[in-house]
């Protein structure tokens, strides 16, 4: 049969994958499925996504499965063209080929260049000179200097407001905006003499998902316990709006100043 045929099924005994059986039993159909998110290009709708709906379809008639729809969510990824604007293809000799790029900069280069790119579901052109930017910034984190000092309160709470932008952006699979957080928060961890090994910790643990493998180094490095460290890190909404609080200060009805007071201050 068409190989989209046969391929349409195969995610319905990732949840149980040694029963030899039946390709999943209920049990674990239920625990696991449906699927979460369904990432593709817009040329598998048609087959793949549609076949995989008729063998659900199938299934729930029969009693197997409880649900009816193969996938909860569905996002097309944006096609990356070729540094001219043209759609990458062997016969035009304009394709890309990633192990030169990782040969030359690192696999964790590439995969943070993709995402940076521009937003998830666009056309995007390559640029391989662009490659050398993520490239420093990956290079600025390796070097940062870390110790047993105690965050102070507005790096505390830019960790705070870094972690909430870039879980709810990897979540909403805005990758390159998450990006441009982790970059601001590295400008400001640059300024200190000797950043925490909390808040370092908190940096490579948003990095992990993004560049896996220098991230897994700094954090083995750096000494982090792992199964603490594969925790992804959560904030505390009081700190994310710090203890000071800018206030405005108006004589009849014009803004005159503006002062900085405690939160606490009645």
């Amino acid at each position: 049969m068409d190989t989209f045929m046969c391929s349409s099924w195969y995610f319905f005994s990732f949840g149980e994958r040694t029963n030899t059986q039946e390709f999943a039993s209920k049990e674990a159909m239920q625990k696991w499925l449906p699927v979460d998110l369904y990432v593709g290009g817009a040329e598998h709708t048609v087959l793949h996504l549609m076949y995989a709906r008729f063998f659900t379809k199938v299934l729930q008639k029969h009693g197997f499965i409880s649900f009816g729809e193969p996938f909860a969510k569905l996002r097309h990824q944006g096609t990356i063209l070729a540094e001219d604007g043209t759609k990458m293809s062997k016969s035009k000799g304009n394709v890309i080929n990633p192990d030169d790029v990782i040969e030359r900069y690192g696999a964790d280069s590439l995969r943070l260049y993709e995402m940076f790119m521009g937003p998830f579901e666009a056309m995007k052109p390559w640029d391989t000179n662009n490659i050398l930017g993520v490239r420093r910034f990956l290079e600025r984190i390796w070097r940062l200097q870390v110790s047993n000092v105690v965050a102070d309160a507005t790096t505390e709470r830019l960790a705070h407001q870094t972690i909430k932008k870039v879980g709810e952006d990897i979540e909403n699979l805005k990758f390159n905006t998450a990006i441009s957080k982790l970059m601001i928060f590295v400008n400001e961890l640059e300024k200190l003499d000797s950043g925490s090994y909390e808040i370092y910790k908190i940096l490579t643990q948003l990095l992990a998902p993004l560049a896996p493998h220098v991230a897994h180094e700094l954090a083995e490095q750096a000494g982090f316990v792992r199964e603490d460290w594969e925790k992804w890190p959560t904030y505390d909404p009081v700190a994310l709006a710090g203890t000071f609080a800018k206030v405005a200060v108006q004589v009849n009805g014009k803004l005159r100043a503006t002062v900085e007071l405690q939160r606490e201050v009645g």
